[in-house]
């Protein structure tokens, strides 16, 4: 299968393409920076050019052409100002799900964050930030052409990853490695079941697999 992965030079996406491609899926990775190219090569996937802050929707769609999932892993990282916040965390996850539909692509896991709220308050750059993922993710929800997941991590570290999570509609705030986000996007992306479903995800005592599908009712 081919997915196509936004944000493909984040630290869960390279993770994430590594795992994909290892699999046998044709993994392709949105970057914005042509320097990034070979990073994305090394961990098995084709690089894709494009500026999803400035990117038509017919740009993104033929991106997405032929592609059997798709997973919007971009952010405006941590050093942002609110505005992009609202440009990337907002903007492109909008686009990229409606660039989606557009091309045909039903599945779409959305990595988004715990505490996202569009009614969120405060005047903090952090709760810009939720309030744009939470924005994102009403937006997404009301799709109802799109197998849409939204997972929802808590704190991301960069540990080694365990394989044992908590994966549920809330699971309380806790640390979770990055590892064990792209482990679990995997594995979303392989249960169809946990379509429709917004899922917190934090470090627990299950295999990823088995607690994939308790939430999917299998």
């Amino acid at each position: 299968m081919r997915i196509v992965i936004a944000g493909g030079h984040g630290r869960i996406a390279r993770r994430l393409e590594r795992l994909l491609a290892a699999a046998g899926h044709e993994v392709a990775g949105i970057i914005r920076k042509p320097e990034q190219a070979d990073a994305l090569r090394e961990a098995g996937a084709e690089p894709v050019v494009l500026d999803m802050e400035s990117a038509s929707l017919e740009m993104v769609a033929a991106v997405l052409q032929g592609a059997g999932a798709a997973v919007f892993a971009a952010g405006a990282g941590p050093g942002s100002g609110a505005d992009r916040k609202e440009t990337v965390d907002r903007d492109a996850a909008v686009l990229f799900a409606d660039a989606a539909q557009r091309a045909g692509v039903r599945r779409l896991v959305v990595v988004s964050s715990m505490g996202a709220d569009p009614d969120h308050p405060g005047d903090e750059v952090f709760d810009a930030y939720l309030r744009a993922k939470g924005a994102a993710d009403a937006h997404v929800r009301g799709k109802p052409d799109l197998d849409w997941t939204i997972l929802r991590p808590g704190m991301l570290t960069d540990d080694a990853g365990t394989g044992l999570v908590r994966l549920e509609a809330s699971t309380g705030r806790g640390p979770i490695p990055r590892d064990d986000v792209a482990a679990t996007i995997a594995e979303l992306l392989d249960t169809p079941g946990t379509a429709g479903l917004t899922l917190e995800l934090i470090s627990g005592s299950t295999p990823i697999t088995v607690a994939t599908k308790a939430v999917a009712g299998n």
